[in-house]
């Protein structure tokens, strides 16, 4: 199926009688006639639900349309991105194990990476996404597993090139996970050009109406955890929560999400509610619609503030002359997605005022949804990161991130013309 009909169709198939939309399966728990039965699902030796926070219909109907969308093999809800992004580390990492990511990436991430997560035990090298395959090599060490970067990083929008970071990834012998949240699999699908494992927050394109926080881990199935005896030992050897069971034994090409959930999720608890999980799947049923909406809107606000003498500057990968616009014709063809970056001539205060004077966009700790929204990183989600994070991530003091939504455009640019007079 094209992505499209995938949007609409895939995850649930009702059998003769059963209701045509996804149902709501708003249980913690499900009935069985026998203990042994019970016992066997409790050992994995047979497949079914027996408790929510491990599996229950309704998320697995939307994991597996989201699979279906990003071309890979199985995935995982979680309760929002923080915890997928979490996850997808944690599967493959333990105290004393190391791994490297872009520097550009969202500033929750990076704190995430940089300070939680050294916490664990777990350390990690940010390296400039933009340099050459040897700079970033350099960054692995023996201990090293796994290569992170997001498709379209938040807030800095740099575009990262996946085939360069799957080839240093691959030559390192380890998995290339990308966050993929910002393009979405209808304008780029990661696994194409090389990344094993694909994270989303559903919560932005996904979701697509600001309803509903949650979070996906997707797996390509192409990376071979046995390919280098002993260097994912968690997937390789004996699980002794689980009688001794191997992943990659018994679960083959599904073993990074078996696990993920089997362990991660039983211990941890992260997990998505059937009710969000059900509102993410309305969202994605109209993604395809979305999207090329967000896209083209955001290409004419970008036009429009390039060509106003009071901006300073306009990132934005769909126009010609930026920084990332061959890298966004690769990768992004289609359009790449709705958020802009901009600073005004004036610094912080006066994007400050900017912003305070937007009718329309409203201010909020949010992007990517069906309303245009507006935010200052560094005055709000990227706060705690010093000045020298704030350059490292790509975010500049006086960065402007602007979520272009589904409105008229020229609604939209008719209220950034207004606040622009206001604050100078």
């Amino acid at each position: 199926m094209k992505k499209e009909t995938i949007c609409v169709q895939a995850g649930w198939k009702p059998k003769k009688g059963e209701p045509r939309v996804l149902p709501i399966y708003q249980s913690t728990t499900f009935k069985y006639d026998t203990s042994e039965q019970m016992g066997k699902l409790f050992d994995l030796e047979e497949e079914g639900y027996f408790y929510t926070r491990l599996q229950n219909p309704t998320n697995d109907a939307v994991a597996a349309k989201i699979a279906q969308l990003e071309g890979g093999i199985a995935a995982m809800l979680t309760s929002s991105g923080q915890a997928a992004t979490f996850y997808s580390i944690l599967n493959i990492c333990s105290a004393g194990d190391h791994f490297v990511s872009a520097s550009t990436i969202y500033g929750g991430t990076f704190n995430l990476f940089g300070v939680t997560l050294q916490k664990m035990g777990i350390t990690v090298t940010f390296v400039d996404q933009d340099a050459s395959e040897e700079e970033i090599a350099a960054a692995f060490t023996p201990t090293t597993k796994a290569l992170f970067g997001e498709t379209i990083a938040n807030p800095g929008l740099a575009v990262l090139d996946i085939e360069k970071f799957a080839r240093v990834a691959h030559s390192q012998g380890v998995p290339l996970i990308v966050d993929n949240t910002f393009a979405t699999p209808i304008n780029c699908r990661p696994f194409e050009w090389g990344a094993d494992i694909v994270i989303h927050s559903t919560t932005k394109y996904m979701d697509g109406h600001a309803s509903s926080v949650g979070g996906v881990v997707v797996d390509s199935g192409n990376f071979d955890w046995n390919a280098i005896p002993g260097k994912f030992p968690g997937l390789t050897e004996p699980d002794p929560s689980y009688h001794g069971l191997t992943y990659t034994e018994s679960f083959g090409k599904m073993a990074y999400i078996t696990k993920a959930t089997v362990q991660l999720m039983r211990d941890l608890g992260s997990i998505q509610s059937p009710q969000n999980a059900f509102l993410v799947n309305l969202g994605l049923e109209s993604l395809h619609l979305r999207m090329p909406c967000h896209c083209s809107n955001a290409q004419k606000v970008a036009e429009h503030l390039q060509q106003d003498e009071r901006v300073a500057w306009v990132h934005y990968c769909g126009l010609k002359g930026d920084q990332y616009y061959e890298l966004g014709q690769k990768y992004l063809p289609n359009g790449s997605c709705g958020v802009i970056t901009f600073g005004l001539k004036g610094g912080r205060e006066t994007s400050i005022r900017f912003m305070d004077n937007l009718e329309l966009a409203a201010i909020v700790t949010h992007v990517a949804d069906a309303r245009t929204s507006v935010l200052h990183p560094a005055s709000h989600t990227h706060r705690q990161l010093t000045d020298e994070q704030l350059i490292a991530a790509g975010v500049a003091p006086d960065l402007i991130r602007f979520s272009v939504g589904i409105e008229n455009v020229d609604d939209i640019i008719e209220d950034i013309d207004q606040a622009l007079e206001k604050a100078y």
